[in-house]
């Protein structure tokens, strides 16, 4: 039983339809994935419709928000979010928008390096979704100034780089109490090298925080088996995924290519469950 509970499409800064996911997700025997674009629902709906003919498939509905600390960047999950609701809506549109800006001006300061990538071209690796840094990174690579697509963030739109511009954030606490009042159930992503965690999960939890990602790619034994205690010390279930964008080269793992437990989709479903009889009550 496969699962991927971390999953990009072209509605944020992936490179594969929410309908190619599904079909490909199914062709590699998933049971259960949750798609979780960037700051956007878009690519929910087509792949809950893309699912209904597949059986065998279940796909949660999902999204994942940046956020930003004093010191750090960290990203919420939100699991079973009620992708209509309008309040979520708004405030991704306009994080959506402070996320366009943000690209036009570090366009403008690769620019300033001598670094000449076309504003339309950026758009067009888009595909009309959400605009990010990776479509930056893309238009880079195939104009041939980086050797490597993670070498843009390395050297040049990183946190530490010389073209990087920061935008509208939400807080992580403001982001997991977004996720919670539109029904979702938020998680801290990928979480292995936040400073000052436990700090942060205690802040977290105050706000509903439910779990935290401790199945990822790249991440040792180790650090899963850290992970797990910490999650267990806190109160907190764990997830797990590829953080898939389809955007290749050796540090990507494929779709569904992180071995998460199954129990991990299961506790999420059953909690989201609970949760709606809650509401319904």
């Amino acid at each position: 039983m496969k699962i991927d509970l971390h999953i990009h499409t072209t509605a944020s800064d992936g490179r594969l339809t929410p309908e190619e996911v599904v079909r490909i997700a199914a062709k590699q025997g998933l049971s259960v994935i949750a798609i979780t674009d960037h700051d956007s629902l878009a690519g929910i709906e087509p792949a809950l419709l893309a699912a209904e003919s597949i059986p065998s498939l279940r796909v949660i509905p999902g999204l994942e928000i940046n956020t930003d600390t004093p010191n750090d960047e960290v990203h919420i999950l939100g699991y079973f979010i009620d992708y209509r609701n309008k309040g979520l809506k708004q405030t991704l549109e306009r994080l959506r928008n402070s996320r366009e800006t943000r690209a036009r001006k570090i366009v403008a300061k690769l620019g300033e390096l001598g670094i000449d990538i076309a504003w339309h071209r950026v758009l067009e690796l888009s595909g009309g979704g959400s605009v990010g840094r990776p479509h930056i990174a893309l238009a880079m690579f195939e104009r041939g100034y980086i050797p490597s697509f993670q070498e843009a963030f390395i050297k040049y739109i990183g946190r530490q780089g010389p073209a990087y511009v920061k935008r509208e954030r939400l807080s992580p606490q403001e982001a997991a109490k977004l996720v919670v009042k539109a029904g979702g159930l938020p998680v801290l992503a990928h979480p292995a090298n936040i400073d000052a965690i436990e700090e942060l999960l205690v802040e977290l939890k105050e706000a509903g925080l439910v779990g935290l990602e401790a199945y990822y790619n790249g991440y040792r034994r180790k650090t899963i088996d850290g992970l797990v205690s910490l999650a267990a010390k806190h109160g907190l279930i764990t997830s797990g995924g590829s953080d898939f964008h389809g955007l290749g080269g050796d540090n990507e793992a494929p779709l569904g290519g992180i071995d998460v437990p199954f129990d991990c989709a299961e506790r999420l479903i059953a909690m989201a469950e609970r949760h709606s009889q809650k509401v319904i009550r």
